[in-house]
């Protein structure tokens, strides 16, 4: 991490839209672990999807929490989309946070039971496979790295219709991650984006069950492609 991350949530807040090249180069980092050493990060669209990419110096998805064994302490490793996107174009409250799109693993529980991932025929045990999420950040001191996914109250807070109902602003859309050599990739459905920003980083979050912390906090970061989360990317329409 380069900076405070509550400090890089301001600078995101603080700015509408990003740089002037599409892409994002980040430099090798050899204190970061490769699988989540940035390289580059890239988002494309043809109007209905938007195809978001990062290369990183190793194998993408090589490294995954280690059980806790119970919910409380429970451990996500995250590759992750902030953009510039406004939460309700996928379902959430408007100007709600920042909305970012994640790649996620985590052994110790499933928070997509619309789907089965593996395969199984048991939609409640994939949380360890690489599975997408939408979600909106906000600040929050209480955490680690100054950020958590917004607490929310099901029922009563605007949500996607595929949330997993749990009381953070979490959807589980479904759409199925690739994660080849040294690249993570997901297309998902969402209009409107020719021309927003993004960036790209690679986190670790933790679940707290304890009422005085906030459910799901991002705890630390191990690289942020900008370096200072300034979302210098642009997701480019096919023709551009």
């Amino acid at each position: 991490m380069r900076i405070p991350f509550a400090l890089a949530l301001a600078l995101v807040l603080a700015s509408s839209h990003a740089a002037l090249a599409h892409p994002v180069q980040s430099p090798v980092d050899e204190a970061i672990n490769p699988a989540f050493d940035i390289t580059h990060a890239e988002a494309s669209t043809t109007g209905r999807l938007v195809t978001f990419a990062m290369e990183v110096a190793g194998q993408a998805g090589s490294a995954k929490p280690l059980p806790a064994g119970q919910l409380h302490g429970a451990g996500v490793a995250a590759y992750v989309w902030p953009t510039s996107l406004n939460p309700s174009s996928v379902g959430f409250e408007a100007d709600s946070g920042i909305l970012a799109l994640a790649i996620t693993a985590h052994p110790d529980f499933d928070d997509t039971p619309l789907f089965d991932e593996n395969g199984d025929g048991d939609p409640a045990n994939d949380g360890a496979n690489w599975h997408s999420h939408w979600v909106v950040l906000a600040e929050d001191s209480l955490c680690g790295a100054g950020l958590k996914v917004r607490d929310v109250s099901p029922g009563q807070d605007v949500l996607p219709a595929t949330a997993p109902n749990l009381p953070i602003a979490l959807d589980s859309p479904g759409m199925s991650p690739v994660l080849d050599g040294s690249t993570a990739r997901i297309t998902v459905p969402v209009a409107g984006a020719d021309g927003l920003a993004f960036d790209a980083v690679t986190a670790e979050l933790t679940v707290n069950t304890d009422e005085d912390i906030p459910l799901l906090c991002v705890t630390g970061v191990h690289d942020i492609a900008s370096g200072d989360l300034s979302l210098p990317g642009i997701i480019m329409g096919a023709s551009d």
